[in-house]
């Protein structure tokens, strides 16, 4: 690692943390020729699969289109940016774990509808009803109506 002060290529580390739920690691570190200290943080660069586009198109993964998309669904409701963030990691997470090249963008969808079922039952509809592309208000009424009945189902089983 160079020192950005003096350009020395000499630095020792003097303290490691683990960061961001362990998924980064922060060093300190000291150049060992002009003594300045810094700090560098690492992280794990992982390849996220390319996303097969319902047309057959295929895309780089993206987490800004992901995370727009799931801000428009959640636009003026009462969901924090940790709650965002973590429905966006567990996404993250299933795309990489997968272990695939190329992933379908249905996927994808089903997955952010899973994750906004779970933040907030608004969020869920206005989003399902753009990605199923909902033609009339019978569709909202049906989606409604599963999401009334998966919460009962849920009720009874704890």
């Amino acid at each position: 690692m160079y020192c950005p002060f003096c350009n020395a290529n000499d630095t020792k580390v003097t303290d490691s943390r683990l960061m961001s739920e362990g998924n980064q690691v922060r060093r300190r570190r000291e150049c060992l020729i002009c003594k300045e200290r810094f700090t560098t943080y690492e992280i794990a660069e992982l390849a996220l699969p390319r996303i097969v586009k319902r047309d057959g198109r295929r895309d780089s993964f993206n987490e800004n289109k992901l995370r727009a998309g799931i801000m428009r669904a959640l636009e003026k409701r009462p969901v924090s940016s940790e709650q965002v963030e973590n429905a966006m990691a567990h996404i993250i997470h299933k795309a990489r774990a997968r272990g695939e090249r190329e992933i379908a963008s249905a996927q994808i969808g089903e997955w952010v509808m899973a994750e906004l079922r779970g933040l907030d039952q608004v969020a869920y509809v206005r989003f399902a009803s753009v990605y199923r592309s909902f033609q009339d208000i019978k569709e909202f009424s049906d989606e409604i109506s599963r999401l009334e009945n998966q919460k009962i189902e849920d009720m009874t089983v704890k």
